[in-house]
């Protein structure tokens, strides 16, 4: 007959061992490491967006909430996508259609510093009909890192002249539309996905 040790004192240790070392390594990762997990643990399904292809400068953004039968529009935004509707054209295309298979959301920044600034969603790769690649797909609008309006064009927001809501392929908003976005998501939890339809 074989004996079983039961190491009941050794027990408590070993969870203070774990929930410590748990503590030390999500202490250590980097600021924008965390910014990003952060993102994936507030997703939800409870909410979508939405990008209803118009023209490339007046389309919609809609927050969209799953409701039992037909899903509620809770928002909606003027939004841009690209110069021109060939969705295969790189840096200048519209976002390629998404009704079935839609894009990732995959994190979102509010002090995002790089070609676009400021408050950002990033979408995930997709390919077009000819399976041409898009990539650096995001939603964002012209505004400095830290999300004011700064003195050169790509940081400063004008209804015209020229029209902002065009971009290099991107879904763009305007500076109080995004910030209404991020507030609300912020509030209800950040969705994972987002259908293109026109």
């Amino acid at each position: 007959m074989r004996k079983t040790a039961r190491p009941a004192h050794i027990t408590p240790l070993a969870l203070a061992a774990v929930i410590v070392g748990g503590l030390t390594v999500t202490t250590a990762v980097p600021a924008q490491a965390r910014t990003e997990t952060q993102a994936s643990v507030q997703a939800t399904d409870a909410h979508y967006l939405r990008f209803d292809k118009g023209s490339v400068t007046n389309s919609r953004l809609e927050l969209v909430k799953r409701t039992a039968g037909r899903d509620k529009v809770l928002k909606k935004y003027k939004a841009g996508s690209g110069q021109t509707k060939d969705t295969c054209a790189v840096g200048k295309g519209w976002l390629p259609n998404a009704e079935k298979k839609p894009y990732a959301v995959q994190w979102h920044r509010k002090n995002f510093d790089g070609i676009i600034n400021g408050l950002v969603i990033k979408l995930s790769d997709r390919k077009c009909h000819n399976g041409t690649k898009r990539t650096e797909l995001f939603i964002h609008s012209e505004m400095k890192p830290n999300g004011k309006q700064g003195s050169i064009e790509s940081e400063r927001w004008t209804n015209s002249n020229p029209n902002d809501y065009y971009s290099n392929g991107c879904i763009k908003l305007n500076p109080t539309d995004i910030r209404d976005l991020f507030q609300r998501l912020d509030r209800i939890g950040w969705p994972k996905k987002l259908y293109v339809v026109s």
